[in-house]
C-alpha cells in the first residue's frame, strides 16, 4: 500500500512539475507578447513610485494584460529596483518587456513637454514644446528670446505644471563670459556667480537642468565635462604636433571653433595652423584679434580696422608668435579632436569662399587668387544688399 501511495505522489509530482513548467512558459510568452495597448501613450512615473503603482496607472490605460506578470517579470529579470522617474513614451503594442525596459533604462524623459533653452552667441532663445506619444513629434507650443520677449503663456503654465522637464544647449564657441551671463537670465537657475570660468574651460553641449539648480552647480558640471574631454582627446593625440600641453591643444581648438563651422573643415583648418606653427608662421587669424578687443564679453558687430589688425594685445596673432596666452572661446569636442588629429596637408592658407566654407592654398599666389574671388562675392553682395 505506501508503495502503492509513494507510485501515486510521484506520479503527482511530475505532473504537477509540467503544469509549473507550462505555466511559467506561457507567463513568459506573454511577458514577451505584444500589448494590448492600441495608441502609443506617455506614462508618467512620480518620484517614489512603485511597479505595483506603475502596473496599476498601465492597467487602467489598458496598456498590459496582466500586472502579476508584469511585477514578477520586473523581479526575474532584476529590474524592480531601477524604476526611474519621469515621464515615458510607451509604443502601440509594447510588451510587458519592452515597457519594464523603457521605465527602468534612465536617460532624458521621452514624453511630455520640454523647455530648452538654448544659448547661442548673440541670445538665448527658449523654445517651448510638447511630444505627442501618438505621432512621436514634438509639438511646438512657443518660442521667444530671454530679455527681449515677455515669456508667453505657454511657457509659464508649462513650469507651473511642474511635470515639464528642462533642457539647456550650448553652443560651440560661446565665451565663458557669454554663457555665465546667459544662465543667470534663465528664470528657473538661482544666480549664485559673479566672475566668468576661464575661457575654454566650458563644455558646450546639452545638460538636463532642473527648476531651482544654481548657475555654479551648472558651471561646475561644464567644467568636469570639458576636462573628461580634454584629457581623452590629449591622451589620443596624433605624434609630431606642436603643442605641448593639454591646455596649448585648447587655444588651438579653440581657434579652428571660432574659424569654421563646417564639420567636414575642422581637420583642414587645424592642419593650416599646425602647418603654421611648425614652420615657425605667424598664424594671423581674425577671431584671435577680435578677442582682444573684446575679451570674449559681447560680440564686436562690425569688421576690422587695420589698425587693429596691427595693434599689440596677447591675443593679436598678426603680432605675436605661436598660440595666443588663452583660449578664445569653449571649443566643442569636435574642435578639440581636431586640434589633436589634424589632417594631414600642406595648406598654410585659407580663405572664405562664399558657401559658408573655405578656401585652402598651399602657397601665397594660389592664396592671393581665392581672396579675390572672395572680395569679388563680397563686392556682389553688397550691391545686392
Amino acid at each position: 500500500m505506501w508503495r502503492h501511495i509513494a507510485s501515486n505522489a510521484f506520479t503527482f509530482l511530475i505532473v504537477g512539475l509540467f503544469l509549473i513548467a507550462g505555466v511559467v512558459a506561457w507567463g513568459a510568452r506573454e511577458y514577451r507578447a505584444a500589448g494590448p495597448l492600441e495608441a502609443a501613450i506617455c506614462l508618467e512615473v512620480p518620484g517614489g513610485g512603485t511597479f505595483s503603482r506603475v502596473s496599476a496607472d498601465l492597467v487602467e490605460k489598458s496598456a498590459i494584460s496582466s500586472p502579476f506578470i508584469f511585477e514578477l517579470g520586473a523581479d526575474y529579470t532584476e529590474k524592480s529596483g531601477q524604476l526611474k522617474q519621469g515621464r515615458f513614451r510607451v509604443p502601440e503594442a509594447a510588451s510587458m518587456e519592452e515597457i519594464v525596459d523603457i521605465v527602468t533604462r534612465g536617460g532624458r524623459n521621452t514624453c511630455g513637454a520640454e523647455v530648452i533653452y538654448r544659448v547661442g552667441i548673440n541670445r538665448t532663445i527658449v523654445d517651448v514644446r510638447e511630444l505627442d506619444p501618438a505621432t512621436n513629434q514634438f509639438v511646438e507650443l512657443a518660442g521667444f528670446v530671454v530679455s527681449d520677449e515677455e515669456p508667453p503663456a505657454a511657457y509659464t503654465e508649462v513650469k507651473a505644471d511642474g511635470s515639464a522637464t528642462f533642457r539647456l544647449v550650448i553652443a560651440e564657441g560661446a565665451t565663458s563670459w557669454q554663457i555665465m551671463n546667459a544662465l543667470g537670465e534663465i528664470d528657473i537657475l538661482r544666480d549664485d556667480v559673479t566672475d566668468a570660468p576661464a575661457e575654454g574651460s566650458l563644455a558646450p553641449r546639452d545638460y538636463d537642468i532642473s527648476d531651482g539648480d544654481t548657475v555654479s552647480s551648472v558651471l561646475r558640471r561644464m567644467r568636469e565635462t570639458q576636462e573628461a574631454i580634454l584629457a581623452e582627446a590629449w591622451q589620443n593625440r596624433v605624434d609630431g604636433l606642436p603643442l605641448e600641453t593639454p591646455e596649448e591643444a585648447l587655444i588651438l581648438a579653440s581657434i579652428i571653433e571660432k574659424e569654421t563651422s563646417v564639420p567636414d573643415e575642422r581637420r583642414q583648418v587645424s592642419s593650416v595652423f599646425v602647418n603654421r606653427l611648425n614652420r615657425g608662421m605667424r598664424l594671423q587669424t581674425d577671431p584671435t584679434v577680435i578677442y582682444g578687443i573684446t575679451r570674449g564679453e559681447g560680440v564686436l558687430g562690425r569688421g576690422l580696422r587695420q589698425s587693429e589688425l596691427r595693434g599689440a594685445t596677447p591675443w593679436n596673432t598678426y603680432v605675436i608668435e605661436g598660440l595666443p596666452p588663452t583660449p578664445i572661446a569653449n571649443p566643442g569636442q569636435a574642435a578639440i579632436e581636431a586640434a589633436l588629429d589634424p589632417d594631414t596637408t600642406e595648406y598654410i592658407f585659407f580663405v572664405a569662399d562664399g558657401t559658408g566654407g573655405h578656401a585652402f592654398a598651399t602657397n601665397l599666389d594660389d592664396h592671393n587668387r581665392n581672396v579675390a574671388v572672395w572680395r569679388q562675392i563680397e563686392a556682389e553682395r553688397a550691391n545686392d544688399g
